[in-house]
């Protein structure tokens, strides 16, 4: 790419780790007042109001989503469904900062998985890059304390969010590769709604589980209901928008670099809004992290 990191770009790209960041943190804030998988169905659902107006011709029989209903199925199973309700399941036992930080293993991810389904080359600085991710997430993981890692004794919600990561990674891969009509993949709002559509499907699904075999509740009020605001309107809209944007502009390179912010931003919240305050172990995993990624990215 020979695009050139102007300043409105980089902040264009800011603005998604950012709304993640805050995503997490509003997850642990309302995981008292909301199930997770319920929460993740409702903020599709506030989504799906936001987008319909921009872009509610994807809805007609002639738009090419329902020809092409078995990819938007897939993806939306992966990137809508799963995803997000294994984030906000992971913050019911574990931190915004931890969720966040082992999140940024991803490009291991990418890398296994790209390989193994994708035919994707491999080039030994990813996998150096790959290394020192893993090398992140373990110290997160042990807590700083190497001593944990030998007794394997992992938080659940740091299992939900390493399943979390492979669920994105393999819908990114599916990204990949264009095998919808341009007219949906080159409007923002129409690719998105395509998604949210079969999405709600898969979060209703999972969602009447919870309530079926949990003691499911919810808490209305204006705290819930500000929360929903904001994750529907931040993180699943306002991010998606800016991000492809960026993107376009910055190239995806560039622009993964930015993604990895989102622990940063996690931290500097936590300490605001929750009272968590990040150890030195942080730290040290958030630098090997982008260590990794910095690697990654050589040629």
């Amino acid at each position: 790419m020979s695009q050139k990191l102007s300043p409105m770009t980089a902040l264009l790209l800011t603005v998604p780790p950012l709304l993640w960041a805050g995503n997490a943190v509003v997850g642990r804030l309302v995981s008292t007042l909301v199930p997770p998988i319920t929460l993740n169905f409702l903020r599709w659902a506030v989504a799906l109001l936001i987008l319909l107006p921009l872009a509610s011709w994807v809805l007609r029989r002639s738009s090419g989503l329902w020809s092409h209903w078995r990819r938007f199925a897939l993806l939306s199973l992966l990137g809508v469904g799963c995803y997000n309700a294994l984030q906000y399941l992971a913050l019911q036992t574990s931190t915004p900062l931890n969720v966040t930080l082992v999140a940024a293993s991803g490009p291991v991810w990418m890398l296994a998985i790209g390989a193994l389904f994708f035919q994707a080359p491999v080039r030994r600085a990813q996998v150096y890059g790959a290394t020192l991710s893993i090398l992140g997430v373990l110290v997160v993981m042990s807590r700083g304390d190497w001593t944990q890692l030998m007794a394997v004794r992992l938080v659940a919600g740091d299992l939900f969010v390493l399943l979390a990561v492979a669920c994105w990674s393999w819908y990114s891969w599916l990204l990949s590769r264009r095998d919808e009509p341009d007219a949906i993949r080159n409007d923002w709002a129409a690719f998105l709604l395509a998604q949210v559509v079969f999405g709600l499907v898969w979060s209703g699904l999972f969602a009447g589980l919870e309530w079926t075999l949990t003691d499911a509740h919810i808490t209305w009020g204006w705290p819930l209901i500000s929360a929903l605001a904001f994750v529907a309107v931040g993180p699943a809209v306002l991010a998606y928008h800016c991000w492809g944007i960026g993107v376009q502009q910055a190239g995806p390179a560039v622009a993964g670099f930015f993604a990895n912010l989102t622990p940063l931003f996690a931290a500097i919240f936590s300490a605001a809004f929750l009272g968590e305050l990040p150890h030195l172990y942080h730290a040290l995993a958030f630098a090997l992290i982008i260590g990794g990624i910095v690697v990654s990215a050589r040629q």
